[in-house]
């Protein structure tokens, strides 16, 4: 290899505060045209505002002459005592990483309770999403319920009717498990076209957790259950909206569905559905319902509003499509992606996520060339089931312009649709189960932006 095969490529993370309020806010009031111009003239109007010396700065360039001054002179975190043990009562970030947050996307909706905030995709490692960065969907706002006041009922084909409080929940054998949970309309507004500038917008509406909590068929069989001739659930929230999805008894049969109260070691954060939510591997989050308050055992499709009228599929000849619930295979690159900058030509790491619905990530091929060209790349361990798969690939950039994309195969022989493919099954007017493969364009002066080029 020469030297620009060898020397590492440095990159400029996207300025994570790029979002201008009063940017944002003038769009919001002046805007009169459709849903994706809308976001996308709100991101303009932000990104207008931007601290550019700022972002520059992340770059933290070597002095070539003269010598480093943070190795010749000591530091005072190397002179002096540092803080106490449990001065944070519980644990925080870094200050140089507090930029790192969930986001609001402007103009996405007119009510913050009714609205979602997106994971920072590009600065997260591993599979694992901290529960301070889940992205978050709510219909009516969060809350922080009293777990002692909180009551989770059984009822419906059953033999014994139960109500379990919080102490009966915990106290029965638990079960831990990673999984991906990804909202329905995660990619929704590139349906169309570009419409967001970053991965976190774009892809952001999916994160992955561990969790811990009972199999639901533990809760029904406790209530004797007619799990013979029960086909259905019906699951229901505690919150404003009454939050209900219809689970198949099938999926619940297998164990898989879980009845949570704990997340990545811990309970559930409030926005996340604390004390209890619903987790269904595989399935839109819609049906994660949060709050879990009740479980109603039936025969039938439940139909409820959030079935029947909303997270329904729009097809090209205007019928709609319900109860597509499982999320297909799905991959994104997350570094580089939109908004950030390569600085050098030479060696950088390609990374990103997959996942599917449908079992384990069997396979991720990445392109540099918009697809003329794919090579296989790297799963990380672990590889698990309906868990998100972090990928890896080298790559030489050589300082000319290419196309970064990835595409997944899952281990049921599903493969990751491009655009073309999609929208000639499903159309252009659709919101839900976007899963195409997702396009960085690396322009010639190192910046990274969102294309769409099949």
């Amino acid at each position: 290899m020469n030297q620009s095969e060898t020397r590492s490529g440095r990159l400029l993370k996207e300025p994570e505060n790029f979002l201008n309020r009063d940017g944002i806010q003038k769009v919001l009031t002046e805007s009169k045209s459709g849903r994706r111009d809308f976001i996308r003239k709100a991101f303009a109007a932000a990104a207008a505002g931007a601290a550019v010396p700022a972002a520059i700065a992340q770059g933290n360039p070597v002095p070539i002459e003269g010598g480093d001054p943070n190795i010749l002179q000591l530091p005072e975190h190397s002179k002096g005592l540092g803080q106490g043990v449990a001065t944070e009562g519980y644990g925080k970030p870094s200050r140089y990483e507090s930029n790192i947050q969930r986001r609001q996307s402007p103009g996405l909706t007119q009510t913050t309770q009714a609205s979602v905030s997106f994971a920072p995709l590009q600065s997260l490692f591993g599979i694992v999403t901290p529960s301070g960065l889940h992205f978050e969907r709510h219909h009516q706002g969060w809350w922080d319920i009293d777990p002692s006041k909180h009551r989770l009922m059984i009822n419906g084909m059953v033999k014994s009717p139960k109500v379990f409080v919080m102490d009966e929940i915990m106290r029965l054998p638990s079960v831990s498990r990673f999984h991906f949970i990804e909202c329905g309309a995660n990619t929704a507004v590139e349906w169309g076209n570009v419409a967001v500038p970053t991965v976190q917008y774009t892809h952001g509406m999916v994160s992955c957790s561990e969790f811990t909590g009972i199999p639901l068929i533990t809760l029904l069989e406790l209530a004797g259950a007619d799990l013979k001739n029960g086909k259905f659930v019906l699951a229901e929230g505690a919150d404003g909206s009454s939050m209900t999805r219809t689970i198949p008894m099938s999926q619940i049969l297998s164990g898989e569905v879980l009845v949570a109260f704990g997340q990545n070691g811990e309970m559930l954060r409030p926005e996340n559905g604390y004390p209890l939510r619903l987790i269904v591997p595989g399935i839109q989050g819609v049906s994660w319902v949060k709050y879990l308050r009740r479980i109603e055992v039936g025969d039938k499709p439940y139909a409820t509003k959030d079935e029947a009228v909303h997270y329904i599929d729009l097809q090209p000849d205007g019928m709609h499509r319900q109860y597509t619930n499982i999320q297909e295979i799905k991959s994104v690159v997350t570094t580089p992606s939109g908004g950030q900058v390569l600085l050098d030509k030479g060696f950088y790491n390609i990374s990103g996520l997959a996942w599917s619905g449908r079992g384990k990530v069997k396979r991720v091929d990445v392109t540099v060339d918009g697809g003329r060209n794919w090579r296989q790349a790297r799963l990380e361990s672990p590889v698990l089931s309906k868990a998100l798969t972090r990928f890896n690939i080298d790559w030489v950039w050589d300082g000319k312009p290419a196309i970064v994309q990835s595409r997944a195969t899952d281990e049921t022989g599903h493969v990751q649709p491009n655009y073309q493919q999609l929208r000639a099954v499903r159309g252009t007017r659709s919101i839900y189960h976007n899963n195409a493969i997702q396009s960085w364009l690396v322009q010639e002066n190192g910046e990274v932006k969102n294309v769409q080029v099949s």
